[in-house]
């Protein structure tokens, strides 16, 4: 099955047109070379309404896969996507983040200082990212063979036994 990914980029300045976004393309380059098809990229500004309403447009009406947020996972005061993740996801998927903290630990550590969360809102499986292109694709890379894996789950009918994989 071709699978659907949007990425939304969180950030203040590329909102505003102050800097140019390079997290975004290099993530949804990556998920095209997985497989994914990026059906959808956009730009917000961190604040929450609006980090939510995005979400939620593209899993309930847009019905895509895989939405993959980069930025607002810091300790900046704006820093408010993994509150807005968690605030419309229906179940949590914490060993996603978890893989991606240990990962990137393995490469600084400042790597436990993200605040990335992940979790499921219908049938769409949602990740935040850092908002560095660097962190992003890093993290990105850690779980990318996982996140194939689990589309093939949560798009199932149904339950299935997996455990052959």
């Amino acid at each position: 099955m071709q699978y659907t990914a949007a990425v939304i980029t969180v950030s203040d300045k590329c909102s505003r047109g102050e800097r140019v976004d390079t997290s975004g393309p290099a993530v949804s380059a990556m998920l095209e070379g997985a497989g994914f098809t990026v059906a959808r990229t956009a730009v917000v500004a961190d604040e929450d309404a609006l980090i939510r309403r995005e979400l939620i447009r593209c899993a309930d009406e847009e019905k895509i896969h895989l939405v993959v947020t980069t930025g607002g996972t810091g300790f900046s005061q704006r820093d408010v996507t993994p509150e807005a993740t968690l605030a419309v996801v229906e179940r949590l998927t914490p060993g996603i983040p978890e893989a991606m903290r240990y990962a990137s630990l393995q490469i600084t550590p400042r790597g436990c200082l993200s605040r990335s969360a992940a979790g499921i809102r219908g049938k769409t499986l949602i990740v935040n990212l850092p908002g560095s292109e660097r962190a992003a694709k890093e993290n990105l890379a850690a779980v990318l063979e996982a996140l194939v894996h689990a589309m093939d789950m949560l798009c199932a009918d149904g339950s299935s036994d997996h455990s052959h994989q």
